[in-house]
């Protein structure tokens, strides 16, 4: 019998190999959980409280200012809660996925597995931080009497979470490789986590652009994308520019591409830098 062994496509994220280590993946991910609120008095209740507490000094300060702009009816803190959110993933995948490979170093040199599961279980974290997030969401729209249309949300809330979760995993890769090789990197992304928060409508409304040529590039933005899909399940007044949602969604695709990509092309020698 002959086996002919061939390296992994660098465009492949290799389903099947990280779906034979499922339990190191599920591992991985329990165990980051675990860890993130480890020896906190209100343990996981943090998940919730962060965007909370964001959505209340984000109401606080510009609720009035930008809610009397607008002709949205949309209650100000539904929406800034509803943005938090969906960019908490982004910005808590890319933080955690970012430093992943330096943080499991001693692993990584003892054992093989397949590297993606390491950045892909730091980005779980964050998803499983968005279900926690969920619940007093659906408080806040009883509170104010939102009217929620369910069959835009069972098609809408999969697809943001989709869009949302190719660029996050895309750029998470492309950071923790980046970062085992450029130790830099580490303080490169608090402030792409502040860029991707003002470069997005999470507190603000992308409407208030005078700029054209700005105001094209925060709506194909793919965190807009997903975020503006997100919102009009439970926004009336909110309009659908399918053209923008095509060309997000390529984004999307395109940064999830090169992020695994450029992870699988150095992966190689992460044991040696780690």
């Amino acid at each position: 019998m002959e086996f002919d062994i061939k390296p992994v496509s660098k465009f492949s994220i290799n389903a099947q190999e990280i779906w034979s280590y499922r339990e190191l993946f599920y591992f991985f991910t329990w165990r980051d959980i675990k860890v993130k609120y480890k020896q906190t008095a209100l343990g996981m209740a943090w998940a919730i409280l962060q965007p909370t507490i964001m959505m209340l000094v984000f109401t606080f300060l510009f609720g009035t200012l930008i809610q009397s702009g607008s002709d949205s009816t949309l209650p100000y803190a539904i929406y800034v809660y509803s943005g938090l959110m969906l960019w908490g993933i982004f910005s808590n995948g890319i933080q955690a996925a970012g430093n992943s490979m330096v943080t499991n170093a001693n692993i990584i040199k003892k054992i093989y597995f397949p590297r993606l599961i390491i950045p892909l279980s730091s980005i779980l974290v964050a998803v499983f931080d968005f279900f926690m997030t969920l619940i007093p969401f659906v408080l806040l729209l009883f509170y104010y009497h939102v009217e929620i249309h369910i069959a835009r949300l069972i098609i809408f809330l999969p697809f943001s979470l989709f869009i949302i979760l190719i660029t996050t995993i895309g750029t998470g890769c492309f950071l923790s490789a980046l970062n085992v090789k450029y130790r830099d990197f580490r303080f490169v992304i608090p402030f792409l986590v502040q860029f991707s928060l003002y470069s997005s409508p999470t507190i603000y409304k992308i409407d208030s652009i005078t700029n054209p040529t700005i105001k094209f590039i925060l709506s194909v933005n793919p965190i807009s994308v997903a975020i503006n899909i997100f919102r009009s399940a439970f926004d009336a007044t909110a309009i659908i520019d399918y053209t923008l949602v095509g060309i997000g969604t390529g984004l999307a695709f395109a940064c999830f591409v090169l992020g695994i990509y450029y992870f699988r092309k150095t992966e190689s020698y992460f044991a040696d830098l780690a």
